[in-house]
């Protein structure tokens, strides 16, 4: 019995160029991005009526991003998103909202910390990488587990999805940034037994 999960990044967000930790904050999904998310969408459809399947559920983050980009993909499939804020991106604390040169500029002891320790570092208020994968791999397996032999989709983020994708490949999470997630992305990995076999990773379908 095989198992599917379509794990999915929101579409573009509104300021997209700043290139900023936006984390947990709440920003809004831009036209661009809800056209992205739509042809990802009409992907999925695609594949699952030449399967002669359909989507059981999907699931999303709370945040607008997501929730938007879940509703797309729910609405094609004749479902609606079932919230789970345990897939919220990585809370950045204090560096949410900065730049990259910003967090070194006003943070540099921190950001020396962060840059050696990756994974366990957390900036003031926010997450390490490991609390991260404590909250999304709980939940992730415990939706597997409701849904043995069917074909699910997750909606979220790309430190989320990275994290996910890490741990069922086995790839240790220090190197998460080796794994690409643009927007609207589709990764695709199917469970046997429950051992995963990534079919897709990183897919674009859109210009």
């Amino acid at each position: 019995m095989v198992t599917t999960l379509y794990l999915i990044r929101h579409g573009e967000t509104e300021s997209a160029d700043e290139k900023r930790y936006k984390g947990s904050i709440d920003v809004a999904i831009s036209l661009k991005g809800l056209m992205q998310i739509k042809k990802t969408s009409t992907f999925i459809k695609a594949l699952l009526n030449g399967s002669n399947m359909r989507l059981k559920a999907v699931y999303t983050s709370s945040l607008q991003r997501a929730l938007k980009s879940a509703e797309i993909i729910a609405t094609g499939n004749a479902l609606k998103p079932i919230v789970v804020p345990e897939l919220r991106e990585r809370n950045f604390g204090a560096w949410e909202g900065m730049s990259f040169d910003e967090i070194r500029a006003s943070y540099p002891d921190a950001f020396d910390s962060w840059a050696k320790d990756p994974m366990r570092f957390s900036p003031i208020g926010g997450e390490s990488t490991l609390e991260v994968k404590e909250r999304v791999m709980k939940v992730l397996y415990e939706i597997l587990k409701a849904h043995n032999g069917d074909a699910v989709s997750i909606v979220s983020h790309g430190g989320v999805n990275r994290v996910i994708l890490c741990c069922l490949m086995g790839i240790p999470l220090e190197n998460i940034f080796s794994i690409e997630q643009d927007y609207a992305s589709v990764n695709i990995i199917e469970f046997y037994d429950g051992v995963p076999v990534v079919k897709l990773l990183n897919g674009v379908l859109y210009g």
